[in-house]
């Protein structure tokens, strides 16, 4: 039980050390940016991204990367159709609580 205990520790804690190598900044920042599928479509989506008080340009690129990875590797396309995207007027972006909302679809879903 002992051994057990000691791999699932070390196990998590080399999950979760990343290094700063891996990690892709965004207007000199890092950010947290979640996808979300809606309602078990895959083509669908939101994500969130946060803090946007330490830059609001990084967190719009943070959150269309994270779509951009999406659609990728979900079917093959780099494209994405914004319902409220990052290219929308700064009033009509949607934050609440330095956190960043997006919402889109990608379009190549069968």
């Amino acid at each position: 039980m002992k051994i057990l205990t000691g791999m699932v520790l070390c196990a998590g804690l080399l999950g979760a050390c990343t290094s700063s190598e891996d990690r892709i900044y965004f207007d000199g920042q890092i950010f947290n940016a979640k996808l979300r599928k809606v309602e078990r479509q895959r083509d669908v989506f939101t994500v969130t991204v946060k803090p946007v008080s330490r830059s609001l340009e990084g967190a719009l690129e943070a959150g269309r990367y994270e779509a951009t990875v999406h659609c990728v590797n979900s079917f093959g396309s780099s494209d994405v159709i914004w319902t409220a995207g990052p290219d929308a007027p700064q009033s009509q972006l949607n934050i609440t609580n330095d956190t960043l909302l997006l919402q889109g679809r990608c379009p190549n879903a069968l």
